[in-house]
């Protein structure tokens, strides 16, 4: 997942720097990465805030705006992981004794 998201941080960053704001930042970020989601777009959203690179107060105002506003949208089915089946690993599955009667 590292990587959809640094796309998406790549995408966030090159937009502000550009001047995009708000929904246009938004809709550009989901024209670079399609499959992005507002959880994922918040996550990258986050990463840009904390990277020390990152020192343009504009850039910063426009990813955090960005980031609230995302912040409690819906669900959507982009958000959703795929999560596989649990494997029990064998060796740490313990059997149950049973008493006997």
């Amino acid at each position: 997942m590292t990587g959809k998201i640094d796309r998406i941080y790549e995408a966030l960053i090159t937009g502000a720097e550009r001047g995009l704001v708000d929904e246009a930042l938004y809709r550009h970020v989901l024209a670079e990465c399609p499959k992005a989601s507002s959880k994922k777009i918040v996550k990258a959203s986050l990463l840009a805030l904390s990277d020390p690179d990152v020192k343009d107060a504009q850039i910063l105002q426009v990813v955090y705006a960005l980031a609230i506003r995302h912040r409690l949208d819906p669900v959507t089915e982009n958000d959703l992981e795929a999560v596989g089946e649990p494997s029990a690993d064998k060796a740490l599955v313990k059997k149950r004794k049973r008493a006997k009667a």
